[in-house]
């Protein structure tokens, strides 16, 4: 059966709507990561589990026990089924809209963290029925995370184009300061995080982003810890916390979730951060985006 998207009244009681990707991933773990050249290299091992950002995001919300729902788009496939067999084991709210298919990736990666995404599908293009009954949910909810993908860019476009709804939160990953998909992203945002693989200078770009609206910006900085900046000058900065690294997938989306978590809780700015680098390990210590899916995630 094709997924059903789930009514409003359903998703009703989630503190925090989430917008975005959920996909099943195939990873492959190298030695290194391959040279563009032909050759011919042995994985270390390999596995497939639930993927997508906005996936690993709901997961540690509802570790961290706020009331969270997912909407994406999932196909009616092996690997649609598969997604939500594992959110559901999770015990996370899916409000899945019908796609042509499932999203899908192939990730090359190294112990040492490095990787490299192979988009193998993504979803087809969401149809104006589902944006609004995502923007019903968006309306209801206390916070929306809002996560790079078509669906999030249209979502994104509704609401610059006059769309009422719950602050926006969106994550720009490895944001450079001048990809014109992320701008529209960065002007809507209440709130944007990012990591600092696309800069030299974090402060100056966090800066850069509050220049453009938000009124609070945080960097990860991987095993240096994380950073954040708010549109009032206040600074702050943590550590990572320690943790013996399995794999470091979805590692970003639980930071994000445990700051939101803490957020929400009323937490100060550098509590915020504490509070992420301590979710991060969740993910660090476990070869999926949460130890809660593991069991839903077969070898194949």
């Amino acid at each position: 059966m094709p997924p059903t998207p789930v009514s409003p009244s359903q998703t009703a009681a989630a503190r925090v709507a989430v917008c975005g990707p959920a996909s099943w991933n195939h990873l492959i773990v190298l030695d290194r990561l391959p040279e563009p050249v032909a050759h011919m290299q042995f994985a270390v091992g390999d596995h497939h589990t639930l993927g997508g950002t906005s996936a690993g995001k709901v997961l540690h919300l509802a570790d961290r026990g706020v009331a969270v729902a997912l909407h994406a788009l999932i196909g009616d496939d092996e690997e649609g089924h598969r997604v939500e067999a594992a959110l559901t084991a999770a015990d996370v709210p899916v409000a899945a809209y019908a796609s042509e298919r499932t999203e899908r990736h192939a990730n090359l990666m190294t112990p040492a963290g490095e990787r490299v995404s192979l988009y193998l599908s993504t979803p087809s293009t969401p149809t104006v029925q589902t944006l609004e009954r995502i923007e019903t949910a968006l309306g209801g909810a206390e916070v929306a995370v809002v996560d790079l993908s078509e669906l999030g860019a249209a979502l994104i476009d509704r609401r610059r184009s006059g769309a009422v709804g719950a602050p926006i939160w969106t994550d720009l990953h490895d944001y450079d300061g001048t990809s014109s998909f992320h701008e529209p992203f960065v002007r809507a945002a209440d709130v944007v995080f990012m990591n600092d693989d696309g800069t030299d200078d974090p402060w100056a770009l966090m800066q850069s982003c509050l220049d453009r609206g938000p009124r609070l910006a945080v960097c990860t900085l991987g095993a240096r810890g994380a950073i954040a900046l708010s549109s009032t000058g206040e600074r702050a900065e943590v550590p990572a916390a320690p943790v013996d690294v399995v794999d470091t997938n979805g590692a970003g989306d639980a930071f994000f979730a445990g700051f939101l978590a803490a957020s929400l809780a009323g937490e100060h700015l550098e509590g915020c951060l504490v509070a992420g680098a301590r979710q991060a390990t969740v993910a660090l210590g476990s070869e999926h985006l949460h130890p809660a899916v593991a069991g839903a995630s077969p070898a194949r």
